[in-house]
């Protein structure tokens, strides 16, 4: 990821709230976390003071309860992440990605047929753009 820096796994967390619930104050979120993790107040208040500096999130400070949001979008993060996993774990590989993912938690015959549709897209894609290339 360019511009901000890669958010650690709590900070994931917290942007996993922000994205579900939109704009949210500290107690929000530390109220979702809470019921996953138990995770404590000053930690959810200190990670999101942290996060605004990294230019993760934005602090709104016009009312009395500051109310964030986050800065950086679901799909890039979730795409920084999986190529720095792809690339760590899986020697640059997506498609061994794929297939460790599979077999250590099996899809659902809809899951796999979004699978195989996505897949066609993305060799047609691919295909146009060699086409285009020559």
């Amino acid at each position: 990821m360019s511009g901000p820096k890669r958010p650690t796994d709590a900070e994931t967390e917290i942007l996993r709230v922000l994205w579900e619930r939109g704009p949210s104050t500290v107690r929000e979120v530390h109220g979702a976390l809470e019921a996953q993790r138990g995770t404590g107040y000053t930690t959810v208040l200190k990670l999101m003071q942290i996060m605004a500096q990294k230019g993760l999130a934005a602090r709104d400070e016009r009312k009395r309860s500051h109310v964030y949001r986050p800065l950086v979008d679901r799909e890039g993060v979730e795409e920084g992440l999986v190529g720095d996993l792809i690339d760590r774990v899986f020697d640059g590989s997506a498609s061994e990605l794929v297939v460790r993912a599979l077999s250590s938690k099996p899809a659902s015959t809809e899951e796999l047929s979004a699978l195989q549709a996505m897949l066609g897209d993305l060799i047609a894609a691919r295909e146009e753009g060699e086409e285009e290339g020559r």
